[in-house]
């Protein structure tokens, strides 16, 4: 994004929920770029994310005025609140949810340099696991490109790569994630520690592990990923 007020003003409308802005580029201009705010092509994407437990205490908070019944709550806040910043700013708000999808992953991997770990989430050399992106804004004026830096891949530094034998499920390898592994043994009812302390896989990485979420963040994503109830 374009150095000035505006970019800080946007750094601070998102970190007032716990957000950050995660990186952005210009589109090629032989490239299908998704609609803008007005219908035209987009010609820049910004993605919004965040590290660690920043946005919990915010959902939280939010999230107790919601229907005890609010199917999605964590995507629910993600459109209202990126949706609202998106307004502001004259951009399209975008989600990785939200059909058609989106090229998120690719995108992630373009504005931050980052690739893949065996869980198929992108690994950040200070976040580790620990970070997500949870929408992004199209904007239809063209904005100085981030190049991102070449980031080394924590994972072709790890030696001993512990994530690939904490899963009990067995559904983590070198050459594979599979989710529907992960899922069986969730809903199995042998998925107790998983469901209540989070991926064993994930805590097994060491890369950032000062970011790790709290324990009642990972308890969400893991029941919601199981199907099962969530608390508010």
């Amino acid at each position: 994004m374009a150095a000035g007020s505006a970019d800080e003003s946007l750094a601070g409308a998102l970190a007032a929920h716990g957000l950050m802005a995660r990186g952005g580029f210009v589109f090629d201009d032989d490239e299908a770029a998704p609609a803008g705010p007005s219908g035209a092509e987009a010609t820049a994407v910004v993605l919004v994310g965040h590290a660690g437990s920043a946005i919990w205490p915010h959902f939280s908070r939010w999230r107790v005025a919601q229907p005890a019944a609010l199917a999605d709550p964590l995507d629910c806040w993600s459109r209202a609140t990126i949706g609202t910043i998106a307004k502001r700013f004259s951009a399209r708000a975008v989600f990785p949810f939200e059909k058609p999808f989106l090229p998120f992953q690719r995108w992630a991997m373009r504005a931050e340099g980052l690739k893949p770990s065996p869980l198929g989430i992108l690994i950040h050399p200070e976040y580790g696991l620990w970070h997500a992106y949870r929408g992004a804004l199209l904007f239809e004026t063209r904005v100085v490109e981030a190049r991102p830096q070449a980031m080394i891949h924590a994972c072709d530094a790890c030696v001993e790569k512990p994530c690939l034998f904490a899963c009990p499920a067995d559904a983590v390898s070198a050459t594979r994630h599979d989710p529907d592994a992960c899922l069986a043994h969730l809903r199995s009812g042998r998925g107790g520690a998983c469901l209540g302390r989070g991926c064993l896989a994930r805590l097994a990485c060491p890369v950032g592990a000062g970011w790790r979420y709290d324990d009642a963040q990972q308890a969400f994503h893991m029941r919601a990923f199981a199907g099962a109830p969530v608390d508010r």
